[in-house]
C-alpha cells in the first residue's frame, strides 16, 4: 500500500525526471559583445575583425585550413608605438600566433590559447626578456582566438593578466555543433577571478559568422568543406593536394 506521502513524492520525481529530459544538457548563456558605450575600449571593430580573420588565417599559416580542432589563436600588442593615438588606423604589433596542437603533440592541453602563450614565451626570451619583463607583459596584450576560450584557458588568460580576450565562435555554438564542452562559459570564470589582480575586458562574438563554418563540418558530413579542403574518406575534411602543408 503506498502512503499519501509516498504518492506525493513520486509524483514529484516524475515530474523532475520529465522535466530535465526536456532539456539539453548543457546550459546557454548570453555573451559580451562590443559594446560601443565602453569609454574603456577604444578598438574599433574593424581592427577587432582584423585579428579575429587573422586566428582563421594561422590554421592555413602553421598547419592546414581544416584541421579537426581549428582554433586559432593571435596574441596582439595595440599598446606598440605603431598603434598611437596619433596612428589611428594602425592595427597594433602581432606578438606570437600558435593553433590546437592537441593532434600534433598528442598533449591535451595544448589548445590554441595555451600554446600562443607558451609561443609569446619563447617569443620575448628570444628577444632578451627576463622572466619578471615577461611576466609584466601580458597586462598591456590582447588575446584573440577565433572560438571561445575553455574553462582551462579562460583560467589561464586571467591569471596571466591579459589586458583582453577577443573571441568569435561561443561555446554554446560549439556544443550545438556536435563539440564537447564543459559548460563553464568564460565570462563565467572571468567573474569569479575577481580577487586576482587586473581586469581582463572580455569581447565575444565577433565575426562569428566566419568562424562558426571551421566548427561546423565536423560532425556534419552535409557542411562544405574550409576553403583549400575537400572531403576525403568518411566525409572528413582534407587539404586539397598541393595547396597547403599537409593532407590530414
Amino acid at each position: 500500500m503506498l502512503y499519501p506521502l509516498s504518492i506525493l513524492s513520486l509524483l514529484l520525481l516524475t515530474l523532475i525526471h520529465l522535466t530535465h529530459g526536456s532539456k539539453p544538457p548543457f546550459h546557454s548563456h548570453s555573451h559580451p559583445n562590443l559594446n560601443p558605450q565602453d569609454p574603456e575600449d577604444t578598438i574599433p571593430f574593424s581592427t577587432r575583425a582584423h585579428w579575429i580573420r587573422r586566428t582563421n588565417a594561422a590554421l592555413s599559416e602553421l598547419y592546414s585550413p581544416c584541421p579537426f580542432a581549428a582554433f586559432g589563436t593571435v596574441i596582439v600588442n595595440h599598446t606598440s608605438p605603431s598603434a598611437s593615438p596619433s596612428n589611428p588606423n594602425a592595427l597594433g604589433e602581432i606578438v606570437c600566433m600558435a593553433v590546437n596542437q592537441n593532434q600534433q603533440t598528442g598533449n591535451p592541453t595544448l589548445h590554441g590559447e595555451i600554446a600562443a602563450i607558451n609561443t609569446c614565451v619563447a617569443v620575448l626570451e628570444g628577444r632578451g626578456w627576463s622572466t619578471e619583463e615577461i611576466a609584466g607583459a601580458w597586462r598591456e596584450l590582447s588575446l584573440y582566438t577565433n572560438g571561445e576560450p575553455c574553462p582551462m584557458c579562460a583560467s589561464a588568460i586571467r591569471w596571466a593578466g591579459f589586458k583582453e580576450c577577443i573571441f568569435g565562435t561561443s561555446i554554446d555554438t560549439l556544443f550545438e555543433k556536435g563539440w564537447g564542452q564543459i559548460s563553464i562559459m568564460a565570462d563565467e570564470v572571468f567573474a569569479e577571478s575577481k580577487e586576482l589582480p587586473g581586469r581582463t575586458r572580455l569581447v565575444g562574438g565577433v565575426l562569428a559568422n566566419e568562424t562558426d563554418p571551421y566548427f561546423s563540418w565536423q560532425f556534419d558530413a552535409g557542411f562544405p568543406c574550409p576553403k583549400g579542403c575537400e572531403k576525403k574518406d568518411e566525409g572528413v575534411c582534407g587539404e586539397v593536394v598541393g595547396e597547403g602543408k599537409s593532407e590530414l
